[in-house]
């Protein structure tokens, strides 16, 4: 990985979202799950918490740590193993035989439905 890419904290997957509970915006960061940031609008959450990861990126660089990867700068296969029960299993090569589809063409198509 690039130190670079660890070192900008705009690389890093946010969101915000309303929090019922505090009344407030919440922004989180995907990489770095222990921080959150709560403002009274979503942009005051989501830069509060970037200056927040910024500050945190700086604490590792300067303890010799590495900051974790940016989602967005990761290479992706498009391959990953995935371990079913039988049962699951069978009843998925069923329904793609009954659509004249292989078991990969017929659980890529289901996870493309469901996203």
């Amino acid at each position: 990985m690039s130190t670079d890419n660890a070192r900008d904290a705009s690389r890093y997957l946010y969101r915000v979202t309303w929090s019922e509970e505090d009344g407030e915006f919440v922004a989180t960061c995907v990489e770095f799950p222990s921080l959150s940031w709560l403002a009274g609008t979503p942009e005051e959450a989501l830069r509060g918490l970037r200056d927040l990861v910024t500050e945190v990126i700086a604490d590792l660089d300067g303890a010799d740590e590495q900051a974790p990867e940016p989602l967005s700068t990761k290479s992706y296969s498009g391959k990953f193993n995935l371990r079913l029960g039988e049962q699951l299993h069978r009843r998925l090569a069923t329904e793609a035989a009954e659509q004249h589809l292989s078991l990969n063409q017929y659980v890529v198509r289901r996870l493309s439905e469901a996203s």
